[in-house]
């Protein structure tokens, strides 16, 4: 089955469960993964059962032969698509950029070029002896950071 196809037959049923898709994955063995993320909020079982049920209207098992596998995004996981950097404006954010750094930040803006963050850093300030933190907002292209995924802080 074609990627593009299965993006294009499900997005306006995606949309119906105010969700939007960040990834369509179908293997070898016709084993297909839909992984989507809430517009607000998170995505819950009954928003993955519908969606699975609706694909399966569209797509029958028996023509296909497909195992099908419908999943939140995971609050783990990297950020893949715009739609989920614009959804995190405002939240926090760890950054893992190609040059080696890791920041724990806010993330400010985001769009087709790239995103800013904010983030304070320890530096040394002329005419001070130790190093103080440091306000810092600094734009990245999408192609020069690893990897940004929401900040989970554990109290």
């Amino acid at each position: 089955m074609d990627t593009a196809l299965i993006y294009r037959k499900i997005e306006e049923i995606v949309a119906a469960r105010r969700c939007f898709v960040i990834e369509v994955t179908v293997s070898s063995d016709n084993d297909i993964l839909i992984a989507v993320e809430s517009e607000e909020g998170v995505v819950d079982m009954e928003d993955c059962v519908y969606i699975s049920e609706k694909f399966q209207e569209i797509f029958n098992r028996d023509e296909e032969d497909y195992a099908l596998t419908v999943t939140s995004a995971g609050l783990d996981q990297p950020f893949r698509i715009l739609k989920q950097y614009i959804k995190a404006v405002g939240t926090m954010v760890e950054v893992k950029v190609r040059d080696g750094r890791k920041l724990k930040c806010t993330l400010l803006e985001a769009d087709e070029d790239g995103f800013t963050v904010e983030y304070e850093a320890k530096e040394a300030v002329p005419g001070k002896k130790k190093k103080e933190l440091v306000r810092r907002e600094e734009r990245f292209a999408f192609d020069a950071v690893n990897s940004v995924t929401p900040y989970i802080e554990f109290e």
